[in-house]
């Protein structure tokens, strides 16, 4: 039988990592800082949902680090199906894409902190620390916006940021040269939920066309990669 560990002890003598990320390079790096630490042990690495739900039930990781841009996936949804496994790894999100409109979507699917990828090289040893200890970690700025929201009430949500989680991983798709069809196909949903989907966003936006909607979702999908 498992043991549910005690919140802030590691599950053998080192906290066990899992490492999810679609880039080798960047799986690598991580892995070597994180490896020379005398308290930290990677236990595992994945590129897809798939490979790191398994992982997750065979290697019983203390922290899992997840990128959201998945090839064959979202990392929210990731994020959302860990959360439910027992014991419950932490999850910190490394990501490129914008603190200010993924962080607080990452840690309501069930985060504990947030890392932009361009702070990975300076920074990622102390998120790790900090949410294993059971410390929620953000960027200064983000703490700031969170606490302007919860003192002043939440404001209007408008653009890219109205969108739902779903709405907003079609919208990356559609950016990323995918059909519809094939975004389907992705998100095993049907032609037509995408469809609908397609057409929420369109309206959200304010878009006139689908090809105006393929072209701000290519411009949004460049300004993210960069």
């Amino acid at each position: 039988m498992l043991r549910e560990k005690r919140s802030g002890e590691p599950s053998q003598g080192r906290w066990r990592v899992l490492i999810v990320d679609d880039h080798p390079l960047v799986r690598e790096g991580l892995a070597a800082r994180i490896s020379a630490q005398p308290d930290l042990q990677v236990c595992g690495e994945a590129s897809t949902i798939e490979e790191a739900l398994a992982l997750i039930r065979t290697t019983h990781p203390d922290l899992v680090i997840a990128d959201l841009a998945l090839k064959q996936g979202s990392g929210l949804d990731l994020i959302k199906q860990a959360s439910t496994s027992r014991p419950c790894p932490k999850i910190l999100v490394v990501s490129a894409y914008e603190e200010s409109l993924f962080a607080e979507r990452a840690l309501r699917a069930g985060a504990q902190g947030y890392l932009n990828k361009q702070e990975l090289q300076g920074s990622v040893i102390e998120a790790i620390q900090a949410v294993l200890r059971d410390q929620l970690y953000l960027s200064a700025e983000m703490v700031r916006r969170l606490a302007g929201r919860a003192l002043g009430g939440k404001p209007l949500v408008q653009g890219v940021g109205a969108l739902s989680d779903r709405e907003l991983q079609v919208f990356e798709l559609i950016g990323r040269g995918r059909s519809t069809r094939e975004i389907a196909q992705q998100l095993k949903r049907s032609v037509h939920t995408i469809e609908s989907h397609r057409e929420k966003i369109r309206a959200k936006l304010n878009l006139r066309s689908g090809s105006e909607l393929t072209q701000q979702a290519v411009r949004w999908v460049l300004e993210a990669d960069r």
